[in-house]
């Protein structure tokens, strides 16, 4: 049995040593060559790979048992995937919130999972910038710099909402704006889950809705989310596993919220 919150003190240090070394130093002093284009507006940096080094080196080292799906190895080679479906599994990105980084601004940040059988056990997300960090274990709660946090609404009538259209088809792209973005305020998306998942902890907003779903991207955040009283799932309400490639995630600071946004994408169905 694995204690993930125990493992808490050497992972943060681990994603300290790969800010440390590999992600502040490259911070807006990137040239062109060491930012490419892996596909349409979709970046990695030397610094991306760097970090990913350090990161699955420590993780390695930590847990020797556990497989490693890096977002630039899976990026290099589809075959790490399957590991997301094994007995044991760490999942890194290494730098979340490229396209911000590689532009010189915040936000980014690091996030690790870890995984056993599709589902995640426990997450960590780190700020380099600020130190500030959430972490997750399941059925032992969310924390936030070390103090145990519940999410709360941001009180907003009505709810602040952060609405991803990026990835989304015309088609949805034009019914979410006429349907669902005129029941809510909405607020900027900062392009970085890393960012997106404290902000819904902490009352800065009330439901993000987001279309590509990616472990390395999300895999924490739901964790964190859903054991600090929130709620984070598939629109149809089913969990989220790591190892689903269904595009579509609602993510609130409460149940009442993920419902109420829920109820109104449903209706965009029937």
């Amino acid at each position: 049995m694995i204690d993930a919150l125990a493992l808490t003190p050497a992972v943060a240090a681990i994603m300290q040593e790969a800010a440390a070394r590999a992600i502040l130093p490259h911070y807006q002093r990137l040239t062109a060559s060491q930012i490419i284009e892996k596909a349409a507006d979709d970046l990695v940096t030397i610094a991306d790979r760097e970090s990913e080094a350090i990161l699955a080196d420590g993780l390695a080292r930590l847990l020797p048992e556990a497989a490693i799906v890096g977002e630039e190895a899976a990026f290099a080679d589809p075959t790490v995937l399957a590991g997301l479906s094994g007995p044991l599994c760490w999942i890194i990105d290494p730098i979340d919130g490229t396209h911000n980084y590689a532009h010189g601004r915040p936000p980014f940040g690091i996030i690790i999972a870890l995984a056993d059988a599709g589902e995640a056990i426990a997450g960590w997300i780190y700020d380099p910038l600020s130190g500030r960090l959430c972490h997750a274990a399941r059925g032992s709660g969310a924390f936030i710099d070390g103090k145990r946090i519940t999410a709360r609404a941001s009180d907003s009538n009505p709810p602040i909402a952060a609405i991803s259209l990026m990835f989304a088809d015309s088609a949805r792209r034009a019914a979410l704006a006429s349907h669902i973005a005129r029941h809510y305020a909405l607020t900027d998306i900062p392009r970085c889950a890393a960012e997106q998942y404290p902000r819904l902890l902490l009352g800065a907003n009330d439901v993000a809705l987001m279309e590509r779903t990616l472990a390395w991207d999300h895999a924490a955040g739901v964790l964190l989310l859903n054991e600090a009283g929130g709620m984070a799932a598939r629109e149809d309400g089913s969990a989220y596993r790591v190892d689903d490639a269904r595009r579509g995630l609602i993510a609130a600071a409460s149940p009442a919220l993920w419902e109420q946004m829920a109820g109104r994408l449903a209706n965009l169905r029937t």
